[in-house]
């Protein structure tokens, strides 16, 4: 069986590109369409980096590979992220 985590275990790495508490942002499933907070994704850190994906269809949302000197991150399975001022 394979372990996950929910999405605010992404705040550290993600704190690293955004200014805000990107957890809390509310996004968009490129898949099914589904809105939720960031927070609410199901992430899995079996891979080399973080895989979130989405809480109603399983989707890659985002994934985020810490490469030392670089940070890697692809938000292509989102359609929007809502962040508040």
């Amino acid at each position: 069986m394979t372990h996950h985590l929910d999405g605010n275990v992404l705040a550290g790495a993600l704190s690293e590109v955004f200014r805000a508490d990107v957890t809390s942002a509310r996004a968009r499933c490129g898949g099914c369409g589904r809105m939720a907070m960031i927070a609410e994704a199901v992430v899995y850190t079996d891979a080399p980096g973080l895989v979130a994906r989405c809480g109603g269809c399983d989707q890659v949302l985002a994934t985020i590979v810490d490469a030392g000197d670089r940070l890697i991150l692809s938000l292509a399975g989102l359609s929007a992220v809502e962040l508040r001022r």
